[in-house]
């Protein structure tokens, strides 16, 4: 039970660090949800589950949280980072980069396009995401994310001219040329 208990008092001290980024309570109760749902023993981690784990009837809320809330990712992210930095920050701390692939279906997801995906081992119809995380003998955990944009085909279009129907269904507000994913690397870690 005490474990449980000093579980909380971190996450509360996590939250804290950037509740002021929500400017609205509903936003601020919101992420504490979906916090408690990432970090949950669930199988797996989408809208739906995360807020059938919440209660949540459908997945609107964290929905809303995600696309809609007025807040700043990369900001949260410099908040999570100096967190990180005073709690697990050690000399002999290193960063580990990681590049991942996530097989897709269809095409309504930003990014898809047939390129080689190491989690298939294979070239598959997929996005790519560069992780950055931080290891150290006291923990470790993910500090960073980007998605890699592709200079290629994005349903028929270049990267710095989408199909609009592509950019609405996936709600990116614009896409642009995209670095190589070696360039990815290299900005996640500057």
């Amino acid at each position: 039970m005490d474990e449980i208990v000093g579980w909380w008092a971190g996450l509360d001290d996590l939250l804290a660090r950037f509740a002021h980024r929500f400017g609205r309570a509903e936003p601020r109760r919101q992420v504490l949800t979906y916090l408690v749902g990432l970090l949950s023993p669930l199988a797996s981690k989408n809208g739906w589950t995360l807020a059938e784990a919440a209660g949540d009837a459908t997945p609107d809320r964290m929905q809303r949280l995600l696309n809609r809330s007025a807040w700043d990712p990369d900001a949260v992210r410099d908040d999570l980072f100096a967190y990180v930095s005073e709690h697990l920050g050690h000399d002999d701390g290193v960063l580990i980069v990681d590049e991942t692939g996530f097989l897709k279906k269809g095409v309504k997801s930003a990014g898809v396009q047939r390129q080689y995906s190491g989690t298939a081992g294979r070239t598959e119809n997929c996005q790519l995401g560069v992780f950055l995380a931080y290891a150290s003998p006291v923990g470790r955990t993910l500090v960073d994310r980007e998605l890699y944009l592709p200079h290629g085909d994005l349903s028929g279009r270049t990267a710095s001219r989408p199909d609009p129907g592509v950019r609405h269904a996936t709600s990116t507000p614009r896409l642009t040329a995209a670095p190589t994913s070696a360039r990815g690397r290299r900005r996640l870690v500057a």
